[in-house]
């Protein structure tokens, strides 16, 4: 039996942050460069981010040595201030992040469709650890 479906991707953290905190961290583009990204030997040295539906976002992902670098954009398609934010990639993939309160505390759930030039294995290890630089940085 094959299943139409399409597989996603899930990955989440709890920071110990309340969710006003927390999701403003996630969208100012003066935070964004603090934290967007998988590991110190990259950065992000530059992030434009319209939140609003049919916005659009950009934030510059690079390598600290210059081998290599890419934009990471896309367009918003649904936003609920403090619990919900999805957009689409330029590539067509759709992501979901999901936020909720939890006793002063916020959970992030991502869920994406995945890209297929890399393993699943691979592609959910790199946002783990994005959004694992994000709590890190938020709870600073």
């Amino acid at each position: 039996m094959e299943s139409n479906q399409k597989q996603t991707i899930t990955v989440q953290v709890t920071i110990k942050k309340d969710i006003e905190t927390v999701w403003n961290k996630w969208n100012n583009p003066n935070d964004i460069v603090n934290w967007y990204f998988a590991s110190d030997d990259w950065h992000a040295p530059k992030a434009f981010n319209d939140l609003k539906i049919g916005g659009s976002f950009l934030y510059r992902m690079e390598a600290k040595d210059g081998s290599f670098g890419f934009d990471f954009e896309g367009v918003y398609t649904a936003i609920k201030i403090n619990e919900l934010i999805e957009y689409i990639l330029t590539d067509d993939r759709k992501i979901k992040v999901e936020f909720i309160s939890e006793n002063a505390k916020t959970k992030i759930i991502e869920t994406f469709d995945p890209e297929t030039e890399n393993p699943i294995e691979l592609q959910q290890t790199g946002w783990q650890a994005i959004l694992n630089n994000f709590k890190k940085y938020a709870e600073m």
